[in-house]
Order: structure tokens, then sequence, then C-alpha cells
């Protein structure tokens, strides 16, 4: 599943058990932004930047470690659409040490022979495992610094 996946990291205070309200996060615009200034304001003040990419795929690398699309689901009133995710600030802080202390290279190994054929097989192996690690990168980062933050993560896949 290569799919577009768009993470936040949120202050756990400002969580709320609604998927109309955890969609607003992803909005650049929302319609009633005034409402939730203070909280997008403390948002960007210190927290990781948002991480929008394709990591769908990704989830190959990591089984069952709830670092691409594990977590509690949210559903849209009347089921229209996908849930989003939740993951509370401990299953975070457990996520970005599991990020931490992985090797890419570990990683790697046991994936690629169900990710090489969606991408090219062998030939494209050079390029796919470097976006792959990229991808890593990114996903590190990001999960370590919203664990330092001690914050949850909202997770879409629209």
């Amino acid at each position: 599943m290569n799919a577009y996946l768009q993470l936040r990291a949120v202050p756990p205070s400002a969580l709320r058990n609604s998927a109309t309200w955890l969609r607003k996060l992803f909005d650049d615009h929302p319609a009633d932004a005034a409402a939730d200034d203070a909280v997008r304001d403390r948002m960007r003040r210190h927290r990781a930047q948002p991480l929008d990419g394709h990591y769908g795929d990704q989830q190959l690398l990591y089984p069952d470690a709830h670092v691409v699309l594990g977590g509690e689901p949210v559903h849209p009133a009347g089921a229209k659409g996908a849930p989003l995710v939740v993951l509370t600030v401990a299953q975070t802080a457990r996520v970005a040490a599991f990020l931490a202390r992985s090797d890419f290279d570990d990683l790697w190994r046991p994936a690629s022979a169900a990710l090489l054929p969606r991408y090219g097989g062998r030939a494209e192996e050079t390029r796919t495992r470097a976006a792959f690690a990229c991808a890593h990168r990114e996903l590190t980062d990001f999960y370590t610094a919203t664990a330092r933050h001690r914050d949850a993560v909202v997770k879409w896949l629209p």
C-alpha cells in the first residue's frame, strides 16, 4: 500500500475524541480557524514539523511497531472516510525509541524481498533503498522530536 500519510504532533491536552476536530489539524485554512488559534499557535511554537508523505509501504519495514499505521482509530461520524489514528504520548515515545535503536539495514534486509517487486525489482534496488532510508530518517526525526516534547501523534490517510 503506497499511500499518502500525514502526521501531526499534538499536545495531549489539546486532543479531542472527535474525528471532525482532529481532521481540522490537517487543514491549512479551517473555516473556524479563530476557535483553534491557541492550539495551532502552540503546535507551531515548539513541535516537530508536520510530516506529510508517501509512507504506506514503509509499514513493511516496521511490522507491529505502530510507526506508520498503528494507533487508536477515531472514526468520522457516519463512517464516511478513513479514520484518523491517534498515538498517545506513551505510544509515541515507544515508537521513537524503536526507531532510534533500529538500524535501517537490519530493517531493510527482511523487507526488501516484499518491497523490491513493487518498485521495479533488483534493477531499482539502489534508488528504492535510498527512498526508504530517507523516509526512515524523516519518520525517526519526527517521532524523536515529538516524543521529546511529550506530545501525541495524530495520523491521517487521506
